[in-house]
């Protein structure tokens, strides 16, 4: 900032956001009445394909919604209630729970027992093998539900509560109003999407070290179009405050301090390459153990 002070001109809300997400949940409402009368082979298929990206989109949304980027900073409850609204197509309730627990992992990047990102003592020694490493993979979104759990257990807040409620009620009237296959395609598509899927190539990518003494990483490549940007995962711990959209910029900007560290192009070859290389497992992060103050959301 020191060198580049025009980049506090970007620290300013997204409010395209807003409209996009909107987008995203009428998109989801439009495939939830489309395959209520389609074989089943068809809702798997349509899940997979359409159903799993607009997902792992829409939690990326989320993520947007948790640093404030739709209505800022002065205005973080809109926020909040706008990510109960874009978790709605999701099938689980999500949003609130991920901004208690995001918020820890930016300012606690690695800390033991706080960042739930880490995985488990038990995720790295029993998952070290290509075949393991694969089901891990496969299994992530209900390792990311249960890790929080068993690392950094907070108590239920009014928030969630809300979140959980909005949520039942509204796959209650999904199945109402269209049935069992539009239930079906909602959960299998973010199950899948959080999963064997290429977007969950950043999962990998973000924080786990194919270079030692390298810790976060930044994918340049066209996946970003879906994430909203998520891939500059360098620039966005530097700046959580700037939406993903203006990250583009940040590197532009402040190319001298990004362009010349490691980096990716394909989240399929982090994912090939996690599995593949014995010497890469969940147990290839940085862990830090935390001194002083702990203050969480």
């Amino acid at each position: 900032l020191a060198k580049h002070p025009e980049i506090k001109a970007l620290m300013k809300p997204d409010y395209n956001l807003i409209w996009v997400v909107l987008l995203m949940v009428l998109a989801q409402l439009t495939a939830f009445y489309l395959v209520k009368d389609l074989d089943w082979k068809w809702v798997v298929f349509w899940a997979y394909v359409f159903g799993s990206c607009i997902s792992h989109s829409m939690t990326l949304a989320i993520h947007e919604i948790s640093h404030n980027s739709a209505f800022g900073n002065s205005k973080a409850m809109w926020n909040r209630w706008f990510g109960i609204f874009a978790n709605l197509p999701l099938g689980l309730p999500y949003s609130i729970s991920f901004k208690r627990y995001h918020m820890d992992h930016h300012r606690y990047l690695g800390g033991d027992g706080i960042d739930v990102d880490i995985p488990t003592n038990f995720e790295g020694w029993f998952f070290c093998t290509p075949f393991r490493k694969f089901i891990w993979i496969v299994l992530q979104p209900f390792f990311y539900a249960i890790r929080p759990l068993c690392i950094n257990p907070k108590p239920i807040s009014r928030l969630e509560i809300i979140n959980l409620l909005a949520q039942l009620a509204f796959d209650v009237a999904i199945y109402y109003l269209w049935g069992v296959k539009s239930i079906f395609y909602m959960l299998a598509g973010s199950v899948l999407g959080l999963g064997l899927h290429p977007i969950s190539g950043h999962f990998i990518a973000e924080h786990y070290m194919f270079l030692k003494g390298h810790e976060t990483y930044s994918y340049y490549g066209p996946l970003n179009l879906l994430t909203f940007n998520v891939g500059y995962h360098n620039e966005h711990h530097d700046f959580p405050n700037i939406p993903g959209k203006s990250l583009p910029l940040v590197k532009k900007i402040a190319a001298e301090y990004y362009d010349n560290l490691p980096q990716y192009n394909s989240w399929i070859k982090v994912l090939y390459d996690f599995v593949m290389d014995d010497t890469i497992s969940p147990y290839s992060r940085m862990k830090r153990q935390l001194k002083g103050e702990v203050k969480q959301d």
